[in-house]
């Protein structure tokens, strides 16, 4: 989607251009997007910058209006870009967090094996402390960082295996989520009319998304499918994100608040919901964008089913159920400020959790890239 300008330090290495004006949503044209398949490049929501010396990534905080991508060279980058939500989605987040690891390491290539153990134990630490919910950053920065503890002979062979690491679960990324698309799209009758919260589409990963991953297979074999995308408040994904890739690949998308859902649902106007996670404990409670609970509780009541679409990666075994898991705090001004204004005042004091957890009682299914999952879950088969 467009080249990048000269390799810099990621607050100076901006270069946006105007994107195509996607398609108007109208009646579904089979046709149309089977076409659009095919001549829509792929999102490439991270991976190497040409050099393979910096993190490239989609900047998601600049979308819809203007479409950036930014090349991530430090430590300081790379945590920045995670916590300002500059790439999010629990497997983008993995990745890059991965890749960030070595492109944060590189500079200590010539040291020591020791001293470069030690820089990766702070690293690590730093990386995976900027977004604590979300199991695939730590897992993924995780087991790039343990191919170090492997016997090397040098700091630089310990960087080259590393690297390997990073370049060998991009790759499985991607696939996985083709997978989930593959066993996923079953659920999805000719015709289906989706409602899905936030973005767990390309965007989301370094493949075709997770939750959005069975309705762009269903739609590429032609099957007539339709999504209704919640907004999703305060940082609005669902309007700024999961509309803008769904429109652009063709995808009839139309985006509703977020206290709409539930009277969609009563009004017959929802077949299916299905949503990505952060984290899924080893009892299948499941950690996702604030508001996916809600959603459940009103799927339930409704007769609708409700599923989760995610990777193996985003399963905790360690984590029993989902009241252990760690729910990140985001600051005040996302929700007392719209577009530069404050909304709520300043003697008001707000909550911004980022996530809330679903209990597994109310998931019809879990979808991940080794099978469609049913309760009572177990994952260990």
């Amino acid at each position: 989607m467009g080249g990048v300008g000269r390799p810099g330090r990621a607050s100076r290495n901006v270069n946006a251009r105007a994107f195509r004006r996607p398609m108007r949503p109208g009646v579904f044209r089979r046709r149309r997007t089977v076409d659009t398949f095919t001549r829509v490049h792929p999102i490439q929501a991270v991976r190497w910058a040409p050099d393979r010396n910096a993190v490239r990534i989609i900047d998601q905080t600049a979308l819809p209006e203007r479409f950036i991508e930014r090349d991530l060279r430090s430590l300081d980058d790379v945590c920045a870009a995670i916590s300002s939500l500059a790439v999010r989605g629990a497997p983008a987040i993995g990745i890059a967090g991965a890749m960030g690891l070595v492109v944060s390491l590189d500079a200590f290539d010539d040291g020591s094996l020791d001293e470069l153990r030690a820089r990766i134990a702070e690293h690590v630490q730093r990386i995976v402390g900027t977004r604590p919910t979300a199991a695939n950053l730590a897992w993924a920065v995780s087991a790039v960082a343990a191919e170090a503890t492997r016997p090397l002979g040098s700091a630089a062979a310990a960087l080259r295996a590393m690297r390997d690491k990073a370049d060998a679960l991009l790759a499985d990324d991607a696939a996985m989520c083709r997978r989930i698309g593959e066993l996923g799209e079953s659920l999805l009758a000719d015709g289906a009319r989706v409602l899905t919260h936030c973005n767990a589409g390309a965007l989301a990963t370094t493949g075709i998304g997770t939750a959005l991953a069975p309705v762009y297979v269903a739609a590429e074999r032609g099957r007539r499918v339709s999504v209704l995308a919640c907004e999703t408040r305060p940082l609005l994904q669902g309007a700024r994100l999961t509309a803008w890739e769904l429109s652009r690949a063709g995808v009839p998308v139309r985006v509703i608040t977020d206290g709409a859902a539930a009277a969609a649902m009563r009004d017959g106007r929802v077949d299916l919901v299905i949503v990505g996670a952060d984290r899924i404990a080893a009892n299948g409670d499941v950690a996702n964008k604030i508001g996916t609970y809600a959603l459940a509780l009103a799927a339930r009541h409704h007769g609708i089913p409700f599923y989760v679409a995610a990777p193996t990666s985003t399963f905790d075994a360690a984590t029993a159920s989902g009241s252990q898991i760690p729910i990140e705090q985001r600051g005040r001004g996302e929700v007392a400020c719209i577009a530069g204004r404050a909304v709520v005042p300043n003697e008001v004091p707000v909550e911004n959790p980022a996530f809330d957890v679903t209990p597994a009682e109310l998931v019809s299914a879990i979808v991940s890239d080794r099978g469609v999952h049913r309760p009572p879950f177990r994952f260990d088969r």
